[in-house]
């Protein structure tokens, strides 16, 4: 058991967004079009192996048509050498976008790319009324991060221009000894 301060964050206006610099490596964030539970599983086992993202590891491949087919839910990847380096998990629902899932893969990490993603992230997230006419405008975009996510998640956040506006402590009693990494038996090195 770890007790983890949840920090929630948002912006209220497309202005408040703050792009982030190019980076040096040539980065192409695409859509993700069709539905790949495989993928999806994937992107969230090798993000989230090394910060205690273990939700949806034991999803079978319904579980995982079910999130991924939810009305106006987005999956955006960054490729970077035809490489997918990391993901963004969006969802709108009423007039919000919530970021669900958000990271890159290790190797990735401290090459300006994660400030990149998230700009274009919330760019699809405050334009998603555009490929989800159903939608009103968007009044609102959030997430939330905690103690356990990666080093420079909070300062990426809050420099495009996220807002913290509650954080609460919880208490996570699915972890014990250290992060599963990205797939059983890996052995990577810690970060």
């Amino acid at each position: 058991m770890k007790r983890i301060t949840l920090t929630y964050l948002e912006q209220t206006s497309a202005d408040d967004l703050r792009p982030a610099k190019e980076p040096k490596d040539a980065v192409d964030v695409r859509q993700v079009e069709e539905v790949s539970p495989e993928f999806n599983r994937f992107l969230y086992s090798a993000v989230g192996g090394n910060w205690y993202w273990t939700e949806k590891l034991s999803w079978d491949w319904d579980r995982w048509i079910q999130w991924l087919t939810r009305p106006q839910m987005e999956t955006w990847v960054p490729y970077v050498g035809g490489v997918p380096a990391g993901y963004l998990a969006i969802r709108a629902v009423g007039t919000e976008v919530e970021v669900e899932n958000f990271g890159l893969l290790p190797s990735f990490m401290g090459r300006g790319i994660g400030g990149h993603l998230l700009t274009v992230g919330l760019q699809a997230a405050w334009r998603m009324p555009e490929r989800h006419p159903e939608l009103a405008p968007i009044t609102r975009v959030w997430l939330h991060t905690n103690t356990m996510d990666g080093p420079a998640a909070l300062a990426n956040y809050q420099a495009r221009g996220l807002r913290p506006y509650r954080t609460e402590e919880v208490e996570r009693t699915d972890i014990a000894g250290p992060p599963p990494g990205p797939w059983p038996g890996a052995n990577r090195p810690p970060l």
